[in-house]
């Protein structure tokens, strides 16, 4: 318990100067994943390719204030995500249970990711030295390939910034 508490003050003092963008860039393939989320099933890149973009969201940790802001704008205005053909997610190197429990406490209506091994967060590119994830978001068109990446996000607008970012993408509204 004080370990997990430790983490999360260093993380509110030092993530707002550990914010990185990542060494990944656009045009390059996005590195597969498969993760668990919060609503028990797992969820991977690849089931993405050819049908959806998708748009993934590292988060830094449950239960801070800057994630809470994010998953809130999320959840309240998800419905205006999901008038475009993307599916979109957030994940985070926190364990399972902790993202349920936020995800539970948040009334999330979307995946929340858990990558608790941390092997996808480096994947990405965006495990910091506090060994949390930096706030970014990656854009996946559907051949694979990052489209966009978002690492100046604002917690509390995060859905309409996506949106406005699918349309600047001129990803097409779903069926």
């Amino acid at each position: 318990m004080f370990n997990k508490i430790k983490m999360i003050l260093l993380a509110c003092i030092f993530l707002p100067m550990a914010a990185q963008a990542t060494d990944l860039k656009v045009g390059d393939i996005a590195p597969n994943f498969k993760l668990q989320a919060t609503d028990g099933h797992y969820y991977q890149l690849s089931d993405y390719l050819g049908k959806q973009v998708v748009v993934l969201a590292w988060y830094p940790m449950a239960n801070t204030r800057g994630c809470t802001l994010e998953c809130k704008s999320l959840t309240q205005k998800g419905h205006l995500i999901r008038e475009y053909n993307a599916a979109y997610m957030m994940a985070s190197v926190d364990d399972l249970e902790d993202n349920q429990k936020f995800a539970r406490e948040q009334k999330a209506d979307f995946p929340m990711l858990s990558d608790p091994s941390k092997e996808t967060a480096k994947a990405y590119d965006v495990l910091n030295f506090v060994r949390v994830a930096s706030r970014v978001t990656f854009y996946i068109g559907k051949d694979g390939k990052i489209i966009h990446i978002d690492d100046d996000i604002d917690t509390a607008k995060a859905a309409e910034e996506i949106v406005a970012n699918l349309v600047d993408l001129s990803v097409e509204k779903a069926d």
